[in-house]
């Protein structure tokens, strides 16, 4: 066996997935779906196919064009990282169906009862499948090497609706022929038909990895802010979907100037679904529909930036994708890049630097997260026996973007536009790996190698010296309010008059670790931190509060960790509480992951419950 990915069983020697056509009976009163697959290869095939899959149970595979069962065997030990091995044995045949539920523990899936709605009325669940979770919801070769195309038939409730990474085809009654595979499975035959039932049908026409894969059903709403662009919400929370639409009114231009700077938007649709506060990540660039949390929604186009990130994924991501995890610098790297520009054409230059100045102290936080892991400081890192959800930090985003900027600085803006062009052009709709990348940059740009170290960037551990910390009026004024704060003076209200939630967050994160606790109360009782409704201040005041022993915190703390699922607020926080506190703090690390775990998604839980096994 020959692995592509270290995270999927998946061989290199074997043809690999083009098409997946999915039929999907979503039952909520079991969180379960219960599922046919059919499986295009790129060729026929003679042999054994192995393919991804977790918690799920395969009730037969069939060769689809005979309708005779195929031999497969079911790995008896799941892999604690790459879930069960199915393997097909193929005589000749170019593709395979397979028939099988999901479980409600699949990890790409959140269930949400009706009364963890707006409307308390009405079921939801989202999937999030990067990066390794599309396995949990059907058996395929789940990793980024194989690209797909695929078309969806979905059965769900008639009071609800669906949305997905796909072109919407249409709504419709269901069709008994439709269910034959599925009702020989374990779905009762009355089911598919039943009266209160419709069928959603999508199509993607272009080939994306299995980690795009996504939807999401419930009561949905939606507001036209563009004619590219809807944003979607629970069709009960108004207010949301309002503010939402104020948010990012902004869209379209920022389609636009991604087009001039990076070519054509390939995916036609740009929409966007806000999603339920468990929604683990700040955004996923699913093409056509990018799912992002409410905590971007700050009321001052702010949040508009993680929309900026996710619509670059559009070229850079999406269209170029890493061949796998070990190479996810050239995902999140490049779009990084990607998304300071459009910042800066947006939104102007300083805000540009802002974002910056705090992805920079970010990634000199991430070596020191990883002092004693430097694997995890490399851009091209290996990753075999490692869970991706375990080792996900800035340093593919940050240090990726340094590389980037790197390389702009060295030939400067005008030529690197071009060469960044035609990167995109040549290896659209493909997956390429970092080796591939560095070929094509020394062909396209002769003799950089000479100038930049392309090695020590790429495969060399922590921040290269010529790295750029970034240079402006207000990055160095808060650099220095914060070096004050360490001597006993407080930032003036003057000093923070013109202050918006990143000019405080980029504050916040370099003060001291810890500091005096009456220091901090005083800097709380005159900015009332602890209650902004920017969860990026908010959490970073209550991170210094929590490991400067300030106990009076713990009530927001315990109320923040239950109202969001968010990873990049709740690591840093059950991280401070589990390491940094004593025993009190443990405790209440404890007590409220008790609390609050089945409100957060599997990710996430599955994050947390590694913080909390680590230091408790």
């Amino acid at each position: 066996m020959a692995p592509i990915d270290p995270h999927s069983f998946t061989d290199s020697s074997h043809p690999l997935t083009t098409h997946v056509a999915l039929s999907l009976y979503l039952d909520f009163n079991t969180s379960i779906i219960h599922g046919s697959a059919l499986l295009t290869l790129s060729s026929a095939f003679s042999g054994d196919l192995s393919l991804d899959t977790r918690c799920i149970s395969i009730d037969m595979v069939l060769d689809p064009l005979t309708l005779e069962p195929l031999p497969y065997r079911v790995s008896t030990t799941p892999d604690r990282i790459r879930g069960t091995e199915v393997v097909v044995v193929l005589s000749g045949q170019s593709s395979l169906l397979i028939v099988y539920s999901t479980s409600p523990s699949a990890s790409a899936l959140q269930w949400l009862s009706p009364l963890q709605t707006f409307s308390k009325l009405h079921p939801y669940v989202y999937t999030q499948c990067q990066a390794i979770h599309a396995r949990s919801i059907f058996p395929c070769q789940d990793t980024p090497a194989a690209r797909i195309r695929y078309d969806v038939v979905m059965n769900i409730p008639n009071s609800l609706s669906a949305v997905m990474s796909a072109r919407h085809v249409r709504r419709r009654l269901a069709v008994p022929e439709e269910a034959k595979h599925l009702e020989a499975g374990s779905l009762g035959s009355s089911l598919w038909c039943g009266e209160d039932r419709v069928v959603e049908e999508f199509a993607m026409e272009q080939p994306i990895p299995p980690y795009l894969f996504a939807f999401a059903v419930g009561e949905l709403g939606f507001r036209e802010v563009g004619p590219r662009t809807r944003v979607y919400t629970e069709s009960a929370a108004v207010e949301v979907l309002d503010a939402a639409a104020l948010e990012f009114a902004g869209t379209e231009d920022m389609i636009k100037q991604g087009e001039k700077l990076f070519g054509d938007y390939e995916w036609e649709r740009f929409d966007l679904l806000v999603l339920p506060p468990s929604f683990p990540y700040g955004g996923m660039e699913n093409p056509r529909m990018v799912f992002l949390t409410p905590t971007v929604i700050k009321g001052d186009a702010t949040g508009a930036q993680v929309v900026a990130h996710e619509l670059a994924h559009s070229w850079t991501g999406n269209l170029i994708t890493n061949i796998n995890n070990e190479h996810f610098w050239l995902n999140e790297g490049f779009t990084t890049y990607a998304e300071r520009r459009i910042v800066e054409v947006v939104q102007g230059a300083d805000r540009a630097t802002l974002n910056i100045g705090i992805g920079w102290r970010g990634l000199t936080d991430e070596m020191e997260r990883f002092k004693d892991n430097l694997e995890c400081t490399k851009l091209w890192n290996k990753q075999e026996g490692v869970d991706p959800d375990d080792v996900y930090s800035q340093v593919p985003y940050e240090k990726g973007f340094q590389f980037v900027l790197r390389i702009e600085r060295q030939i400067g803006r005008t030529a690197f536009d071009e060469f960044l062009k035609k990167y995109i052009a040549t290896f659209k709709f493909k997956s390429i790996d970092t080796s591939t990348f560095l070929e094509f940059l020394k062909a396209n740009i002769p003799g950089i190698e000479k100038e930049i170290n392309l090695q020590l960037w790429t495969e060399g551990v922590g921040i290269p010296e010529d790295a750029y910390e970034p240079v402006s009026t207000i990055y160095t004024k808060i650099i220095s309010l914060a070096k004050e704060f360490k001597e006993g003076r407080m930032p003036s209200e003057d000093d923070v008059a013109e202050w918006n939630g990143q000019e405080w967050e980029l504050y916040l994160e370099n003060l001291p670790k810890s500091c005096e606790p009456s220091q901090v109360m005083a800097l709380d009782k005159r900015y009332r931190l602890a209650e902004s409704k920017d969860y990026e201040v908010k959490v970073s005041f209550l991170q210094l509060a929590v490991t400067s022993k300030c106990r009076e915190y713990h009530g927001e703390v315990k109320k923040t960790l239950k109202e969001v699922g968010r990873m990049k607020y709740l690591r840093p926080l059950f991280t401070a509480l589990a390491q940094a506190g004593g025993t009190e703090e443990k405790q209440l690390a404890k007590q409220v992951f008790a609390e609050a775990r089945e409100t957060y998604h599997p990710i996430a839980q599955g994050v947390v419950e590694s913080i909390l096994s680590k230091y408790i």
